[in-house]
């Protein structure tokens, strides 16, 4: 299950029936769009953008209808966590308030939702995000940031670390800082569901997810390797103290890695990922991705 460089977009189409927009590469679409893009190793990934809403302040502006162009504000890449996908509940939650600090691509992982293949758990699932961050660009967003829940944070961080990535920001939440851990309850059964026959058939049944039957051959770098090598671009690791997947010390080793480069939120009574995820937290991740547009 490793995992090339990041790559390019090499085609996108649209999904029958879907949302339509401006398509001009010059300025971004003012309507939400969905299409299927297809990684550098050839899975297609369902994506959906949603452009930002109409917002302004003194401190951080937004465009609005002053003829300030679209194209300077932030692209935010959501990438879900494990078993989410575009039209989970909780994940269009997040969407939700982010469209307020920017127009918002998200997008199923490779064995997720109505993407294809099968899920590596975090491996080649950066070729996935690297699809989403070039249609980005490709739509015309000068700044693209990413921000990853779990899983999620762990690709972000992993794909940061790439010379290509092409991102200028990065959020990574509730990430684990390093692979294998099993050293809490819920991860002992992601492992079952993950690596045992009868676990994978529970995960394709149970939850929709199509697990690939391989282990990781070569192993790739983990997030607390990938971590120092995301600067100068500004990194947040947001995490809960009340996480019952990844305790404290995972977000404390990933900026300890970081020797003093990335910003560190440890939120009292936050559990995990997406769910846990307080609107009030997102406005202020928000605003984080806002500040570090200069």
């Amino acid at each position: 299950m490793s995992a090339g460089p990041a790559g390019d977009v090499t085609r996108s189409f649209d999904i029958p029936d879907s949302e339509t927009g401006d398509r001009t590469a010059s300025r971004p679409p003012t309507s939400p769009l969905r299409r299927f893009l297809t990684t550098e190793d050839g899975v297609n990934i369902e994506a959906v953008y949603d452009p930002g809403s109409v917002v302004y302040n003194a401190s951080h502006p937004l465009p609005d209808d002053t003829g300030k162009p679209l194209g300077s504000s932030p692209a935010i890449v959501v990438a879900h966590g494990f078993t989410g996908g575009v039209d989970r509940p909780h994940v269009r939650r997040v969407v939700a308030s982010l469209t307020r600090y920017g127009s918002v691509v998200t997008f199923s992982f490779r064995g997720h939702g109505r993407s294809g293949g099968h899920s590596t758990v975090g491996d080649r699932e950066v070729l996935d995000l690297a699809a989403a961050v070039r249609w980005a660009r490709d739509l015309g967003h000068e700044r693209v940031v990413t921000v990853g829940f779990s899983m999620g944070g762990s690709v972000v961080l992993r794909h940061a670390a790439l010379p290509d990535a092409g991102v200028d920001a990065v959020v990574s939440v509730s990430a684990p800082a390093r692979w294998y851990y099993r050293g809490t309850a819920p991860m002992r059964r992601l492992h079952w569901l993950v690596t045992r026959p009868a676990g994978r058939l529970v995960g394709r049944y149970g939850f929709g997810i199509r697990i690939h039957h391989r282990d990781w051959d070569p192993v790739p770098p983990s997030p607390v390797e990938s971590v120092p090598l995301i600067a100068p671009t500004p990194l947040l690791i947001v995490h809960g103290d009340s996480d019952g997947y990844f305790p404290v010390d995972h977000p404390r080793m990933l900026a300890e890695a970081a020797d003093g480069h990335a910003e560190l939120w440890l939120e009292e009574g936050m559990g995990h990922a997406e769910h846990a995820t307080t609107g009030e937290l997102l406005d202020r991740v928000g605003d984080w991705v806002l500040g570090t547009g200069g």
